[in-house]
C-alpha cells in the first residue's frame, strides 16, 4: 500500500465509528471471525481497544491484520483502522494509484 493510498483510507476512516471493542479477553477466535466478516462486508473498519485490555494496540493491530489477511491503515491511541480489499462485486473503495 502506498502512502497516497494510506492517506486516502485515513481520510475515509475519520468519519467511521468503531464497530468492535476489544476488552480484557483480548483476541478470541469469535472476535477474529466477526472482524473478518465485517472486513469482507465493509472493506474499511475501525476497532476500539478498551482500557481493560492489557495488550498493546499496535501489536494487537498486527495480530488482527495477520489473522484476517488485512492491512493496518493506522493506530492512533486505542483505535485501530483496518482495510481489506473486497472481492470483485463487493469492492466499494477505489484506491488512488
Amino acid at each position: 500500500m502506498t502512502t497516497k493510498q494510506r492517506a486516502y483510507l485515513k481520510g475515509l476512516a475519520m468519519n467511521l465509528d468503531p464497530i468492535f471493542q476489544i476488552g480484557k479477553n483480548s483476541m478470541t477466535p469469535e472476535v477474529t471471525k466477526a472482524i473478518q466478516e465485517a472486513l469482507d462486508a465493509r472493506e474499511l473498519i475501525k476497532v476500539s481497544v478498551l482500557k481493560n485490555c492489557a495488550d498493546d494496540p499496535r501489536a494487537l493491530a498486527e495480530v488482527i491484520a495477520e489473522r484476517t489477511h488485512s492491512q493496518v491503515v493506522q493506530v492512533i491511541g486505542k483505535k485501530i483502522v483496518l482495510y481489506k480489499e473486497g472481492k470483485d462485486k463487493h469492492k466499494k473503495i477505489e484506491l488512488p494509484k
